[in-house]
């Protein structure tokens, strides 16, 4: 085996999404040198694009506020979702928990690419097109890097942070993927030219609407500043089986199937090819180990239905740092109870709802029509993001709340 140049490194991360992005700004403001190793050439075209409200506490955090801010993307306040005749919006203006009031709904292209321009304005040095293909942790970590050209070189760091998304890099490589226990389920999605002028419409808000029949089968409908809308439907695979050779024609059947998105749509230019990805929920066995801790989509993926991919991953890239600056610097770090436990708090919030949602039951108290507007205050504040705020009982105790609730309001449920 020829012997590869060398390189060392004090932080490598792996991927410059939201993620990485955030991690490395975080660290480089704290003096660290940090390198991230991106497989892919910004920008690149990634789903995910309704933010929640605590996102942008992340973005600030990282400096990128006034950026992101400026960069005309379209503003986000709030939630609102249908079922048949029935409609139900949440503002973000008003929760639980002490947020900000609004947000924004962006193309994923250029947003990443904004964050990670941000992070090189701010000394993170970022190499694009270049895949890890290896990892070594039983000494000092070591990555090998396959860059675009075939040429090969190693990375030795003293820690490495995995943001790779869906791409799962060491997860993968070191062997640490489970299966998720959420059932299989598949998106259909595609970017239109909207053409929305249904009264009805906020276009300050994400949409969510429930297929008239089957209550697992639900729609997003992200509208964007440029007059453009990201549309996609989300079920149990068994619902496209056998329509995979036309996604354009599945995805337009199923909004035919539902009267009220369809008004919404009905002028709408179906003008790009539309993409599918199933299987997407994902779990590993550790968040992190010697060396290493996994962010975001790289650790666990959920579910798509309440935006809450970004604000993970953008979360555990705050925390992470935090951390890691602290033991770069000398200090003790228990990356378990440190890291990884009050991580899954917020995301165990999450699952609740999720698991809530698929079942029915959480659908029954968003469209019940008696909620205290107390309660509707605690509900929007998760649905802004904020699933890490124990003084909230809807995060605290998440299933038992749940159950209490829904049992009341499942007098209107089909």
């Amino acid at each position: 085996m020829p012997i590869l140049e060398s390189e060392q490194r004090t932080v490598v991360v792996i991927g410059a999404g939201p993620a990485g992005a955030i991690a490395a700004a975080l660290l480089k403001r704290k003096g660290h040198d940090v390198l991230i190793v991106e497989r892919q050439q910004f920008p690149r075209f990634s789903i995910g694009e309704s933010l929640l409200s605590h996102c942008l506490d992340f973005v600030e955090e990282a400096g990128m506020l006034d950026a992101v801010q400026a960069a005309g993307f379209q503003m986000k306040n709030g939630a609102a979702f249908a079922w048949g005749e029935q409609y139900s919006a949440f503002d973000f203006g008003d929760t639980f928990s002490a947020g900000k009031p609004t947000t924004f709904q962006v193309q994923r292209a250029s947003f990443d690419k904004l964050l990670a321009d941000q992070a090189s304005a701010q000394g993170v040095e970022i190499r694009y097109e270049q895949a890890i293909i290896a990892a070594d942790f039983s000494a000092t970590p070591r990555l090998q890097v396959r860059r675009e050209d075939g040429s090969e070189y190693s990375l030795e760091a003293r820690f490495v942070l995995d943001a790779s998304g869906y791409g799962r890099v060491l997860p993968r490589l070191l062997g640490l993927e489970k299966p998720s226990d959420f059932p299989l389920r598949q998106a259909i999605f595609t970017h239109v030219e909207d053409r929305i002028d249904h009264q009805g419409f906020d276009r300050n808000k994400i949409l969510i609407t429930v297929h008239p029949e089957h209550r697992d089968v639900w729609f997003w409908s992200i509208p964007f500043s440029d007059g453009r809308c990201s549309v996609g439907v989300v079920g149990a695979k068994e619902y496209f089986a056998g329509r995979e050779g036309d996604l354009d024609a599945c995805l337009k059947e199923f909004v035919a199937q539902t009267p009220s998105l369809h008004k919404v749509l009905v002028n709408a230019v179906w003008d790009t090819p539309a993409r599918t990805i199933g299987g997407y929920a994902a779990n590993v066995t550790s968040l992190h180990g010697k060396g290493f801790a996994l962010l975001g989509n790289a650790a666990e993926f959920l579910d798509p239905v309440f935006s809450s991919g970004v604000t993970i991953a953008m979360r555990s890239a705050s925390m992470a740092a935090g951390l890691l600056d602290a033991e770069l610097s000398g200090a003790a770090v228990d990356w378990q109870s440190q890291f990884a436990e009050p991580l899954k708090r917020g995301v165990d919030t999450f699952r609740a709802y999720v698991e809530a949602w698929y079942d029915g039951s959480f659908q029954d108290v968003i469209f019940y029509p008696g909620s205290a507007p107390e309660i509707r205050r605690m509900i929007s504040s998760i649905l802004a993001g904020y699933a890490w705020d124990s003084r909230n009982p809807f995060v605290a105790e998440p299933a038992r709340r749940l159950r209490m609730i829904a049992e009341v309001c499942a007098g209107p449920r089909a």
